[in-house]
């Protein structure tokens, strides 16, 4: 891959007591470069989250972003993003990454919801493209991709690519801190306007 293709990572950090989360949109080439960063909120427990996301990819306007990264599907509380609208709306192909092994969502949100609530829920989740596992360096990843030609080979070429060390990608990671420090100002947890984030768990 060229090192100035760029792809946008997209993660959130989650506020409980203001009940929003807010998500950050950075621009990262292949070379590692930070090429731009925009910021969204949505609501805790909502479902405005995929709305969140095309905010994003407009408000940046990068007509030159490639690949759409995203840090899992159920941020803020099961708040699930639909895949499908995102790469529709986008026109680009879309990879979903978490970091954890999982059973699926479908009994954590039976437990959490009812009703139309859950049937919301469940009809996107049902949407989403399978989980596929992936080794990334020295550690496994777990990926969702839409848009992409031959899946596996292809979701396998851009995740690496995108991720020189460890587990994550950069665009996810600069996104994570990006989104973390943004939350913490927003909840006036910040004794100055410049701070700094550490990246403690940089392997997820």
């Amino acid at each position: 891959m060229k090192p100035g293709t760029r792809a946008l990572g997209i993660a959130e950090s989650t506020d409980e007591r203001s009940g929003r989360c807010v998500l950050c949109g950075a621009v990262v080439r292949a070379d590692r470069v930070v090429d731009g960063v925009a910021f969204a909120t949505a609501t805790v427990g909502g479902l405005d989250a995929t709305d969140a996301v095309r905010t994003l990819f407009d408000r940046l306007g990068r007509e030159d972003v490639q690949y759409l990264l995203i840090s899992g599907v159920a941020p803020a509380w099961f708040n699930l993003l639909d895949l499908d609208r995102i790469a529709e709306a986008t026109e680009r192909p879309v990879l979903s990454v978490s970091f954890e092994e999982s059973p699926g969502l479908e009994p954590a949100l039976r437990e959490q919801f009812d009703g139309d609530a859950l049937d919301a829920r469940l009809a996107v989740y049902e949407r989403l493209p399978p989980r596929r596992r992936l080794r990334v360096n020295d550690e496994t990843v777990f990926v969702r991709s839409l848009g992409v030609g031959d899946a596996s080979e292809e979701t396998a070429r851009v995740v690496r690519a995108y991720t020189p060390a460890g587990g994550r990608p950069e665009p996810l990671r600069v996104a994570r801190l990006a989104a973390r420090a943004a939350r913490q100002w927003r909840s006036g947890g910040l004794d100055s306007d410049v701070s700094a984030s550490n990246d403690a768990d940089r392997h997820g």
